[in-house]
């Protein structure tokens, strides 16, 4: 069974801890992250709450990779599939001119940017 690595472990606190972070701020901020879109607010905004619940879901997933790698490493799999999913998606919505292009800034931040130490994790996995 693999152990990570100090800078996997640092890396999968940071991005469990952003996740918990940004899920809250979609299921009680909701009003700001709209405002921020510069999207109307929809009548009902339960589908962002359930998409914050979920991404702060991912950052417990996180977490538990990073308590115990080798059992929760299908967690991070599935994270890893999440970002680069929701990733191609964001560029897809800005490039057909639904959302601004300075979105992807935030994506970059919150998706984009674990792309790279979450594939190296998971090939670290994968070598063992």
């Amino acid at each position: 069974m693999p152990v990570l690595r100090p800078w996997m472990w640092w890396v999968l606190r940071f991005a469990g801890t952003y996740n918990l972070l940004a899920g809250l701020t979609m299921l009680v901020f909701y009003h700001e992250a709209y405002r921020a879109l510069g999207v109307p607010r929809p009548a009902l905004v339960l589908p962002l709450q359930l998409v914050g619940m979920l991404v702060a879901l991912f950052g417990v997933g996180y977490h538990l990779v990073a308590n115990a790698p080798w059992r929760n490493r299908n967690l991070l799999l599935l994270g890893f599939w999440s970002k680069l999913l929701g990733s191609v998606m964001a560029v897809y919505t800005v490039a057909r001119g639904q959302l601004r292009p300075d979105f992807l800034v935030l994506v970059f931040f919150s998706d984009m940017i674990y792309l790279p130490p979450f594939w190296a994790i998971l090939r670290h996995f994968r070598n063992r």
